[in-house]
Order: structure tokens, then C-alpha cells, then sequence
């Protein structure tokens, strides 16, 4: 028996979750459970609703764009989920601005 498991990506296709990291049914399990763990962190809900309120009031500079907690301004997705080429190991665990 098989479980597929498909989340919609930013553009709204399909896409299945297996696909990232070629994870069993079982692992993709645990990493789901993993990354909504940290994803309802104080930290992370704090930063996530700044993000949406500057969003709301800045809806024609945000098209496309990510708000960077560490710099206060709106970058590409890929230059701030990477940061900013450094990679995401050395901003682990700081803690930036959210109000």
C-alpha cells in the first residue's frame, strides 16, 4: 500500500513531498512532524506574523519577494532563504527583530 502525500508550491502546482529528498513513506512522516514542531515555535510564529503584517501593508513591493528579518527589508526568496549566499548555518539560532 502506498501513501502519496503532495503539498502546493508557490506557484500552486501538485508536488509531491518525496520528490525534495527521496524520503520513505516513514521518514517523510517524521520530518513532517519535525518541521511542524519548529515551525510553531514562539520564534518562528513571531516572525511569521511580521512577515504577514508587513506583507499586508506593502502588498505592491512584496510581490515575489521574502521579508529578511535580519537586514528589515524585502529580498528574493533564494537570497534570503540561503542567506544571502552564506548559507544557513551561521544565522542558526540568532534571534532578529520582529516588531
Amino acid at each position: 500500500m502506498y501513501v502519496l502525500l503532495f503539498i502546493r508550491n508557490d506557484t500552486g502546482i501538485l508536488k509531491s513531498i518525496y520528490m525534495a529528498q527521496k524520503l520513505s513513506a516513514e521518514a517523510a512522516k517524521r520530518k513532517a512532524a519535525r518541521d511542524l514542531a519548529y515551525a510553531k515555535t514562539p520564534d518562528r510564529r513571531a516572525k511569521k506574523a511580521d512577515a504577514q503584517r508587513r506583507r499586508r501593508a506593502d502588498p505592491k513591493g512584496s510581490v515575489g519577494k521574502d521579508w529578511d528579518h535580519k537586514n528589515q527589508r524585502w529580498e528574493s526568496p533564494a537570497q534570503n532563504r540561503g542567506n544571502d549566499g552564506l548559507g544557513t548555518k551561521a544565522e542558526s539560532g540568532k534571534k532578529y527583530k520582529t516588531k
